[in-house]
């Protein structure tokens, strides 16, 4: 009889080994959140895919801006972009560092500079130098989405 329980306790063992979830490999997920990133700029530069911008934000997400009331969720985030790609001449672009995660994983934060192009007060287009920090989660689907995204203005040179 002891044997009996020993041999299903170690099965019972063996079987939550198997169900434990992977260990985190901070490099692997590092590079996947700092392409997601750069893919996420480019196609904010290139503003042609409204809805492909807005799916790497979460629904829950929080954009704070200069001079802004908080944009929260979706489909406030959905209108902030789509009025932004309507001025003429606008763009934006950034470039982060690399990815700093939380212990478990499941959250990370990029610094960023980030470039904005519009047309000034006197109607000519003028770039603006600013820097970022954008809070991200890994989503069940395995997606890393943005769930927190804070810009200011860069320090004056």
């Amino acid at each position: 009889m002891i044997r009996l329980h020993a041999l299903v306790a170690g099965a019972v063992l063996l079987l939550m080994a198997g169900c434990a979830p992977p260990p985190f490999d901070a490099a692997a997920e590092g590079a996947k959140l700092a392409q997601r990133d750069a893919d996420w700029s480019k196609a904010s530069y290139e503003g042609k895919d409204i809805e492909k911008i807005v799916s790497y934000w979460s629904d829950d997400a929080h954009v704070l801006q200069p001079g802004l009331p908080p944009i929260e969720g979706k489909a406030a985030i959905r209108a902030f972009v789509t009025a932004s790609l309507k001025i003429p001449g606008f763009k934006i672009q950034w470039a982060s560092q690399k990815p700093v995660f939380s212990p478990d994983g499941k959250m990370a934060y990029l610094l960023s500079t980030v470039e904005t192009t519009a047309p000034g007060a006197n109607g000519a287009l003028e770039s603006t130098h600013g820097r970022s920090v954008t809070v991200w989660r890994r989503d069940g689907d395995g997606d890393w989405r943005c769930v927190v995204d804070i810009s200011n203005d860069a320090p004056q040179a």
